[in-house]
């Protein structure tokens, strides 16, 4: 038997064998191309991505360089983020700076990189630190309240005292009477540090909290990070903030960034601008149009609109002037994203008259303008409508200085409520993991995305919009397909096939599953500040909805690995659409299901009707092999602080030992399924000795792999075993659990991964007993297994299958092939074509047309299509027998 794509020995070239051609890639010369449609910023980008390579192909010292599709040589920074064993790269990061026209593919090749025109200069002293772009000199505090101490173009200030605000709302009840107020805090900084110092790219990271203006607290601390390119004037910022507060007492009114903007010249040459949904809101604190505005004075009107600066004789249009001057002043500017599907723009003339409607829409892009005739300042909120409540502010606009304010969470919104849903657990009904109440917020994150751009002068419509499009869909390099497959990125995965009908129909089961999720997540409206990225778990087909208020059955929260099956499913088809699916999810699932600190830090919340409300906080949810995808293809910082996070879980199980309800109380410091704990401190384990060459980490893993190797059944029993943080080691209890758990919560992903870094038969052989002992028959497995098998375990087949096949193609096993494949194909997934069954919901049965598959849930889809991904690729030619053909057209 033999795989689909076979794998060769890498050398100079790469040689992928597919269902119908062969494709030969250099090694030496890697293609990259954009993600998705090839950007939208006419004045250029600052790009950073990510590149694998196969194990001894890349050495540290090697340099790269960067040629575009005519050869032409480019600049590009470039830096390892993961090692192989051999110390060769495992994973390179890579940043450019793009002006102008871009190619439309690049290729990365081994050489000197070429110099650079323009360099970013990093300069420090005791109080700033300054980064010049050879566009912008941004100077940023390294104490107090401001963030940013200004952004100068061309010797122009652009922007100032860029800080962070925080309202809180205060409630209180007295007599039956419920009264709030409100306390403003405004950040202070702790720590600027530069991560990195160019040539093309520079980073600073300012750490701090938010201190009450007329107090003494401070809470809710922050991260902000600021991404500088040469030559660009525009700056990326991470914002991410994590809660410390009493959910019960401290409720979030507002939360957002504050920027100063100098306003030049006359009222009329000032300009206003917010990105509607496919268009701008464009005016002025003083605009042209008056009851008689006419002629040639509606041209100039247009023009002003148009964002040109304009100007009169003071003769000759002395009595427009008038008008003019007589005219109202609109000095304060709002759009609120109130919802997913709605917006409104509202403007007021001065504080204490009302607010008066301009215009309203659906989905805003999320990017607001202010500026005089010297330019301004523009800044864009990714993501903006799908977390909303969000809003944009402008105040001050007539005067010398205007107060820009974007707002993560909108103070125009009901405050944040961080309550649990109810004052018990629902453990029976609801299946909520344990009857202790551990629902809190406490430490729990979330991040935003910001770009800022420095003009100098008003941008044209077409620019801005570029720009907001930009800032949404920010533009990537990527590899193709069959280059992450060769080299093995993220372990054993499949390209797609479609050599035989049966291949074709599994395909197109695979990209089902994506368009049903995809239509989904839009018909259910699962946006929000708390909630984008994440889908629900399971389906109630009588209410026609999600079983969205059934503890155990609501949001997903990474149970069964959803991530996992997204980003495999970009990794094989190179699909924008499937990326940022993933992306949002990694984005959503690493920090609001993640404790960042606390008691439960380094752990995650399973699955429930608010994210954080799980009683069971597990390592399972938190695993760095989940996040890790997006690391290494962004070189995204923030999740490699998630990573790091995450690295010592183990050590919170022994106060909150996952297995407390079974083993309360004995000899061992706490205790550790093989999957899905130690599983998932294997990720973690692994992500650190890549990352860091922490052979400290290599060698806890290893001590783990020999306590199994030591235990009369290895691991194909998947037991419970006690263990213990400080060594590592796990000992043998003589039980035989065989929890699924241990096979469909990525456990079986990472460890194929990690055979091909350690190149250890032996642990190769126990993976491969767990694929041949799972499916075996009851008394089979008694006679294989030393102790009492017991009762029950071994449960849902169909998630078994992938290393059902692993087993098959290490031994050449046609019947466990033949014999995985019938349960994939006979699961309730794979016997079914998901676009037909599809249909719409009766009128009458719910509040607008959707359609609905009555039996979904995200468990059985997740892991039948991540369990196809890798039966495609290690047991794909048994698909092609006649029972299992057979089997699919049943």
């Amino acid at each position: 038997m033999s795989c689909i794509a076979s794998i060769y020995e890498i050398h100079t070239k790469l040689t992928v064998k597919g269902a119908n051609e062969t494709v030969t890639i250099q090694a030496d010369q890697i293609k990259l191309k954009w993600l998705g449609t090839s950007g939208h910023v006419p004045d250029g980008a600052g790009v950073t991505w990510g590149i694998p390579w196969a194990e001894g192909v890349l050495q540290r010292s090697e340099s790269l360089t960067l040629l575009g599709t005519d050869g032409e040589e480019l600049p590009v920074q470039t830096w390892p983020t993961a090692f192989w064993p051999d110390g060769s790269v495992k994973w390179s990061a890579h940043a450019v700076s793009i002006a102008g026209e871009r190619s439309d593919t690049y290729s990365i090749v081994k050489g000197k990189a070429a110099a650079a025109a323009e360099s970013v200069a990093v300069t420090e002293s005791d109080d700033t630190i300054t980064v010049d772009t050879g566009s912008i000199i941004c100077r940023l505090n390294r104490e107090g309240s401001s963030l940013i101490r200004s952004i100068h173009r061309e010797g122009s200030l652009v922007c100032s005292d860029g800080k962070l605000q925080c309202i809180r709302e205060e409630r209180h009840t007295t007599s039956g009477m419920k009264t709030t107020k409100e306390h403003h805090f405004t950040s202070r900084i702790s720590k600027a540090v530069v991560e990195q110092n160019g040539p093309i790219r520079a980073v600073v990271r300012i750490e701090g909290n938010h201190k009450l203006n007329t107090g003494v607290r401070e809470w809710i601390p922050f991260t902000l990070r600021l991404y500088f390119y040469a030559g660009q004037h525009t700056i990326k910022a991470l914002h991410t903030f994590v809660f410390d507060g009493n959910p019960h007492m401290d409720f979030i009114k507002g939360i957002g960034m504050t920027f100063r903007v100098p306003m030049q010249g006359p009222l009329y040459n000032r300009h206003i601008r917010f990105t509607g949904d496919s268009g701008l809101f464009a005016e002025s604190p003083k605009h042209l149009m008056t009851f008689r505005t006419n002629g040639k004075y509606q041209e100039i009107f247009k023009r002003q609109t148009a964002g040109e600066k304009v100007g009169f004789d003071a003769e000759e249009d002395e009595r427009f002037i008038g008008l003019i001057e007589e005219s109202a002043v609109w000095d304060s500017f709002k759009l609120v994203q109130g919802t997913a599907d709605s917006y409104t723009i509202t403007k007021r003339t001065q504080e204490g008259c009302t607010w008066l409607r301009s215009a309203f829409g659906q989905r805003s892009l999320g990017t607001v303008y202010a500026g005089g005739e010297n330019g301004g300042l523009g800044v864009g909120v990714r993501n903006f409508w799908k977390k909303y409540p969000s809003s944009m502010e402008l105040h001050h606009t007539s005067k010398d200085e205007a107060e820009m304010t974007v707002w993560f969470w909108s103070p125009d919104a009901e405050p944040m409520d961080l309550r649990h849903y109810d004052t018990t657990t629902h453990l029976q009904s609801s299946y909520e993991g344990f009857d202790e109440m551990r629902s809190t917020p406490y430490g729990i994150a979330n991040t935003s995305e910001l770009a800022i751009w420095c003009y100098d002068q008003t941008p044209s419509h077409e620019t801005l919009y570029a720009a907001a499009l930009e800032c949404q869909s920010p533009s990537l390099l990527v590899c193709e397909p069959e280059y992450y497959h060769e080299v093995k990125a993220f372990g054993v995965w499949s390209l797609p096939n479609r050599s035989t009908q049966a291949h074709a129909r599994l395909e197109d089961q695979l990209n089902a599953g994506i368009e049903f999720y995809k239509e989904e997540i839009e018909q259910r409206r699962w946006y929000g500040f708390w909630d984008f990225g994440d889908v629900m778990h399971g389906y109630d087909p009588t209410r026609h909805a999600w079983r969205y208020d059934i503890g155990g059955c609501a949001w997903q929260n990474t149970e069964l690995v959803p991530n996992m099956w997204l980003w495999y499913m970009f990794l094989r088809s190179g699909r924008e659409d499937i990326f940022r699916m993933a992306e949002a999810m990694t984005r959503h699932t690493s920090e609001v299901d993640v404790y960042h600190f606390g008691e439960y830090a380094g752990l995650g919340s399973r699955h429930n009707v608010v994210h954080w409300g799980c009683g069971c906080k597990e390592a399972r949810i938190s695993m760095a092999g989940l996040h890790r995808f997006y690391y290494y293809l962004t070189a995204d910082e923030r999740i490699g602080d998630i990573m790091d996070e995450v690295t010592d879980s183990d050590y919170t199980t022994v106060h909150l030992d996952p297995m407390r309800y079974y083993f309360p109380k004995d000899e061992y410091p706490t205790h550790a399924r093989v999957g899905p704990d130690w599983a998932a401190f294997s990720s973690n384990w692994m992500t650190r000795w890549e990352r860091y060459e922490d052979t400290g980490y290599r060698d806890k893993l290893l001590t783990g792999i020999e306590s199994l190797k030591n235990m009369p059944n290895r691991m194909k029993n998947l037991a419970v075993h006690g263990y213990d943080p400080k060594t590592g080691k796990l000992y043998d209890m003589g039980n035989n659990a065989g929890g699924h758990l241990a096979i469909c919560m990525g456990g079986p992903q990472v460890w194929m991964e990690l055979a091909l870094m350690l190149k250890d038969a032996e642990w190769q052989s126990m993976l491969v007993e767990i694929g041949e002992f799972y499916n075996l028959p009851r008394e089979e497995k008694r006679q294989k297994l030393a102790g009492d098998l017991g009762n029950g375990g071994y449960a849902w087949p169909m998630f078994s299958t992938g290393i059902a096949a692993y087993a098959a193609f290490h031994n050449k096993d046609e019947a466990l092939a033949k014999l995985a494949w019938d349960i994939l194909l006979n699961d309730e997934v794979g016997k079914v074509t998901l676009t037909e069954i599809t249909k719409p919901v009766p009128t009458l049965e719910y509040i607008r047309p959707i359609k609905e598959i009555p039996w979904i849930a995200t468990n059985t889809v997740s892991q039948w299509s991540l369990n196809a991904i890798v039966c495609l690729e290690l047991i794909g030619d048994a698909l092609v027998n006649a029972e299992t053909v057979a089997a699919v057209h049943n």
